[in-house]
């Protein structure tokens, strides 16, 4: 299986013997009533790098960045600007300072453009007419080879340009710290590279820039340092030329041995569990797919491309048009009216606090949501053998802090999914829908989901539905690219052409 590889044009240089900091962290410590998210974390971050920030879910990066963002206050120690202490009380104040953090979910207005949503909420600008703001904002884009139209309207751009959108209105308030949390969740191949072009173009006009993501190849090409967190601490910082392997790194972040690799041995091709033939509508065209049991078919496109269109038309929570989806065999109404809670469809969605779970109640509670049927007895639930249940469940998937009277809330994002993972194979499914199953989990849990989904080949067929190329190409058979609510091309993983093909495809370019 090949992975999507990341290249760095430019060599690396040491950071010189008399580098000066630009943001000093001192001792920071953040408490949330019994639970110490950060304790005494010292960090430097210089100018015209790229330090990037490691660690498993849980770890406390993004309370260190909340801190250093000014969402949060420490309760101990302080950060240094240029070598002065400072106190940030608000957003504002970080921002002033020169502190501008880019998040995954895009605050822009979609019916105003690009230089409007750059020049939005700056003082002074109120009465520049609208050729003066493009021509500021095109000037600025150009000076960083941020290529985009100033004139565009932000609902006819791209994820990957809404994204340089956020990224110039940082630039514009003349950030010289820029924080990058998971930026490229929602970026094609060709978006990815093109970002991380811009970061380096911003580092060498002396910019700095704080990189947070889950994907260690990424970290490897990108960054010139890496600090390493683990339990709120920081348990250390190597520069990238360092590392020996996307493995070697792994194992530093979870302090175990992590293979990264996945075992994907043949397993036999069974009957169909999905067919969906020629649907069109709910913002869908002409979409033809088809997955077997013992095998695993990805879907992947760019967010907002109508895979959420189609998760929910297989899923039951939209009604697709007849005749277009079929089941285990079975037209999809008198599947779902003859469903049974066991043996049959599983469904794994993206949003796991919300869509998933009932995030104030317990484990136990949370196993019964698709699973009640099987410990009814007449208008009553065995509840005491649904606790006795979620107790295996518990050992067997190793989820921890491994008390079935733990609410979902309460649980990091790899162990509650864990928990779905058991909950949903707890019912033999015959037929799963996997939806960004490791989105923001570490390594260490993304591993272990791996695991699951491919042991779940020996009884159903599963789709999965991700925005993690590296993990289509590890687990699928097959992957379908969408694009505009469309299916471009479904290509074998056998193929060594595969991930070469799958960029373009994304971006809507059919050979």
């Amino acid at each position: 299986m090949t992975e999507l590889q990341f290249v760095r044009p430019v060599k690396r240089c040491p950071l010189p013997d008399d580098a000066v900091p630009v943001v000093s962290l001192r001792g920071l410590t953040k408490r949330f009533g019994k639970v110490l998210a950060n304790d005494s974390i010292t960090l430097d971050v210089y100018p015209g790098r790229i330090k990037a920030l490691l660690g498993e879910n849980g770890a406390g990066k993004s309370t260190m960045m909340s801190m250093l963002a000014g969402r949060y206050k420490p309760d101990e120690g302080h950060i240094e600007i240029d070598g002065k202490p400072v106190r940030f009380n608000s957003s504002k104040d970080a921002i002033e300072a020169g502190i501008g953090m880019v998040y995954q979910h895009f605050m822009l207005v979609d019916s105003m453009t690009v230089a409007e949503n750059v020049l939005l909420g700056q003082e002074g600008h109120f009465f520049v007419s609208p050729k003066e703001m493009e021509s500021r904002v095109g000037r600025l884009a150009e000076r960083y080879g941020l290529g985009i139209d100033p004139g565009a309207r932000i609902s006819e751009l791209s994820m990957g340009e809404r994204q340089l959108v956020e990224i110039l209105k940082l630039l514009y308030r003349e950030s010289r710290i820029l924080i990058f949390d998971e930026p490229t969740a929602v970026l094609t191949p060709e978006e990815t590279r093109n970002l991380f072009e811009a970061l380096w173009r911003m580092t060498e006009q002396g910019k700095s820039i704080i990189f947070i993501s889950h994907k260690l190849e990424e970290v490897i090409a990108l960054a010139d340092d890496v600090a390493i967190l683990r339990r709120g601490r920081i348990e250390g910082e190597l520069e990238t030329e360092s590392i020996e392997s996307k493995a070697d790194l792994a194992s530093r972040m979870v302090g175990k041995e992590v293979l990264l690799e996945v075992d994907r041995r043949p397993v036999e091709i069974g009957d169909k569990v999905l067919e969906i033939r020629n649907l069109t509508g709910l913002g869908l065209t002409e979409v033809d797919l088809e997955v077997r049991k013992g095998e695993i078919v990805a879907l992947v496109g760019v967010a907002g491309n109508g895979q959420k269109a189609l998760v929910e038309a297989v899923t039951g929570l939209t009604k697709p048009p007849l005749d277009t989806v079929f089941i285990m065999g079975q037209p999809w109404r008198k599947f779902f009216a003859e469903s049974t809670w066991n043996r049959s469809m599983c469904y794994i969605p993206e949003d796991r606090l919300g869509l998933a779970t009932l995030r104030n109640q317990n484990l136990v509670d949370n196993l019964l949501l698709t699973t009640r049927e099987g410990f009814a007895r007449g208008p009553w639930l065995d509840k005491k053998k649904a606790a006795k249940h979620t107790v295996r469940l518990i050992e067997k998937f190793d989820i921890r802090p491994g008390r079935i009277h733990a609410l979902a809330w309460q649980l990091s994002g790899g162990n509650l999914q864990k928990a779905v993972l058991a909950r949903e194979l707890y019912r033999e499914p015959k037929f799963m829908v996997a939806e960004q199953p490791t989105q923001g989990l570490d390594v260490s849990a993304t591993e272990e989901v791996w695991k699951r989904l491919l042991e779940t080949r020996s009884m159903a067929g599963v789709l999965l539905v991700t925005g993690d190329l590296n993990e289509a190409l590890q687990l699928a058979d097959r992957i379908a690219v969408i694009y505009r609510g469309r299916i471009l091309g479904v290509l074998p993983t056998s193929d060594k052409d595969t991930a070469r093909k799958i960029g373009p495809l994304m971006a809507g370019i059919v050979d």
